[in-house]
């Protein structure tokens, strides 16, 4: 039974940072991508950020590139999203979730994951 569990959202003011984790248990977690999604009441689940399972690539939405930092540690099965310059519009319930494929390159693509944890709420105020 793979297990995806997130942790460290909260409120934050903007500007301000936020680090985002996210463990998951029940399979090899260093053969995996994985990838942060978030989501708005009314809208779609929308990508974020994703990193190999090496950690050797990394991708970024524009909106939050230069901003949010993706990263692992595969021998504590914990991906990490370093959020900083936080905006009110990255207000969202963020997702973290694991490739299907074995050292599959990293896709934006949500289809891609097949495993995803119950998600964390980070609110930003103006």
């Amino acid at each position: 039974q793979v297990q995806v569990v997130e942790s460290g959202g909260g409120l934050v003011q903007a500007g301000g940072s936020l680090r985002l984790s996210c463990s998951a248990s029940g399979r090899t977690f260093s053969n995996y991508a994985m990838a942060w999604f978030r989501q708005t009441p009314g809208k779609e689940r929308q990508f974020v950020a994703c990193i190999s399972w090496s950690g050797g690539t990394t991708d970024y939405a524009d909106s939050v590139k230069g901003r949010f930092t993706i990263s692992r540690d595969n021998a504590k099965n914990t991906v990490y999203l370093q959020m900083n310059s936080l905006k009110p519009e990255d207000t969202a319930v963020y997702y973290c979730a694991t490739d299907a494929t074995p050292l599959a390159y990293p896709r934006r693509d949500p289809t891609r994951y097949i495993y995803w944890g119950q998600g964390t709420q980070v609110t930003v105020s103006s």
